[in-house]
C-alpha cells in the first residue's frame, strides 16, 4: 500500500479517541520502530492524561510532545492541549499557539500538512473517530505528497463525521476497521 519504506505515522482523532487509540497503540509490539504523532482534540483548559493512560497499556514509549523535540522511532507523541503540533523539515516537533483551525488547537490538519511536507511518500496518515471535519484537508495533503491515507470505517467509529469528511475529501483512502488498521501497522 505504500511506495517505498514507511518513515512515520500520523493519527488524528476527536470524540471517541481514547477507545480507538486503545485498540491500536497497545497492539503494537515493542519492536515497532516508526514514530507515531497523534493529535486528539482536548479542551484548551484541561490537562491531557492521554499519554499517561496509554503509556500504561503500551509496549512503545508514549509521551506528550515538547517543543523542538527530535522525533524518534518507537515513540508515540501526543499534542499537548492548546498547541498545534507541527513536524519540522529536520524531523523534530514544534509547538505553535497560532489561531485555532476548525475551532481546534491542536489541529489535525495543521499536523498532517506539516508531516506531509517533512515525510512525503514515507508518511502513513490515519483519521479516526471524530465529530467534525478536522483531518480531511490534511489527509488530502498527505495523499498529494504521495503518502498513504487510512480512514476508520465510519460505521465502527464512535463519531462518524470526521471519517466521513476524510473519505469525501480523499476517496482513494483505505477504509479500515480499527483491527485492520492495527494489522496494517504490523506489516509496515
Amino acid at each position: 500500500m505504500t511506495e517505498g519504506r514507511a518513515q512515520a505515522v500520523v493519527i488524528g482523532a476527536s470524540a471517541g479517541a481514547l477507545e480507538a487509540l486503545s485498540v491500536i497503540l497497545p497492539g503494537l509490539p515493542a519492536s515497532f520502530d516508526l514514530p507515531i504523532i497523534v493529535v486528539v482534540h482536548i479542551p484548551p483548559d484541561k490537562r491531557s492524561v492521554l499519554a499517561e493512560i496509554l503509556q500504561a497499556k503500551c509496549k512503545i514509549l508514549v509521551l506528550e510532545a515538547d517543543d523542538k523535540e527530535p522525533i524518534c522511532g518507537g515513540t508515540a507523541y501526543f499534542a499537548p492541549p492548546n498547541y498545534h503540533l507541527l513536524v519540522e523539515a529536520n524531523r523534530s516537533l514544534s509547538l505553535s499557539s497560532d489561531e485555532a483551525v476548525l475551532f481546534s488547537r491542536p489541529s489535525i490538519d495543521v499536523m498532517f500538512e506539516s508531516a506531509a511536507d517533512a515525510y512525503g511518500a514515507g508518511l502513513i496518515a490515519i483519521v479516526l473517530t471524530g465529530a467534525n471535519q478536522d483531518g480531511a484537508s490534511g489527509l488530502r495533503a498527505v495523499v498529494n505528497a504521495g503518502g498513504t491515507a487510512i480512514v476508520q470505517t465510519p460505521k465502527g467509529a464512535f463519531a462518524s463525521a470526521m471519517p466521513e469528511a476524510a473519505i469525501k475529501m480523499c476517496p482513494t483512502a483505505h477504509i479500515m476497521s480499527l483491527d485492520a488498521i492495527l494489522s496494517f501497522l504490523h506489516e509496515v
